[in-house]
C-alpha cells in the first residue's frame, strides 16, 4: 500500500513538470483529445459530446480535486443542468507508465456511479496543459463547450459564486 501511495504521489507531483503560461481560451475550439473514463471506456473530447453545451472541469494536480468539488457542489446547489465531466489531465511519460495505479487510486475515492463522468487524459495531457496554461495548477480549468467544441466560457481562478453565476449566464443567454 505504501508503494502505491508513493507512486501516486510521485506521478502527481510530476504531472505539471512543464510550465505553460495561463491564457484565456474563450472563443477558441477545444483541441481534439482522447481519454479513458474510470469505467475504462475511451472518450474523444469534444467529438463524443452531443449536447448543446458540455462543461469540462479540468484538473492538473491531485489538489485540483478540492476546486472541482466546489464547482460540482455549486452546480448541484443551483440546479445547473449541464453535462459535466471531470478531466484529470496528467502530462509526462512517468504518469502514463503508472496510469493503472493512478486510475485505481481515483476509483477507490470516487463512487462507482460517477466513474463515467471522470475521463483521465494521459497521452494528450501536455496538449491540454499547453492550450489552457498550467500556472496555479491547483485551480480547475472550467471550460464550457458548444456542440461543435467552441469554448463559450473559460475560468481558471478557483471557485467563486460570481464565477458560477457567470457560467450560468452563458447557459441561459446562449
Amino acid at each position: 500500500m505504501r508503494l502505491i501511495t508513493l507512486l501516486l504521489f510521485i506521478s502527481l507531483i510530476s504531472a505539471c513538470s512543464t510550465n505553460h503560461p495561463n491564457k484565456d481560451i474563450t472563443g477558441q475550439v477545444f483541441p481534439s483529445i482522447s481519454g479513458q473514463t474510470l469505467e475504462e471506456e475511451t472518450m474523444n473530447i469534444p467529438g463524443d459530446f452531443d449536447d448543446d453545451f458540455t462543461l469540462l472541469l479540468i484538473g492538473y494536480k491531485q489538489n485540483s480535486q478540492f476546486d472541482i468539488d466546489r464547482w460540482l457542489i455549486g452546480l448541484d446547489m443551483t440546479e445547473t443542468n449541464v453535462p459535466t465531466y471531470e478531466i484529470p489531465t496528467i502530462q509526462g511519460l512517468f504518469p502514463r507508465m503508472f496510469s493503472t495505479v493512478i486510475d485505481n487510486g481515483m476509483r477507490a475515492g470516487i463512487p462507482k456511479p460517477l466513474w463515467k463522468g471522470v475521463v483521465t487524459v494521459y497521452k494528450d495531457g501536455d496538449e491540454v496543459q499547453t492550450f489552457t496554461g498550467n500556472e496555479n495548477p491547483n485551480n480547475a480549468r472550467v471550460v464550457l463547450l458548444t456542440k461543435d467544441g467552441s469554448i463559450v466560457h473559460f475560468y481558471d481562478e478557483g471557485f467563486s459564486v460570481d464565477a458560477l453565476n457567470q457560467l450560468r449566464n452563458h447557459l441561459v443567454t446562449e
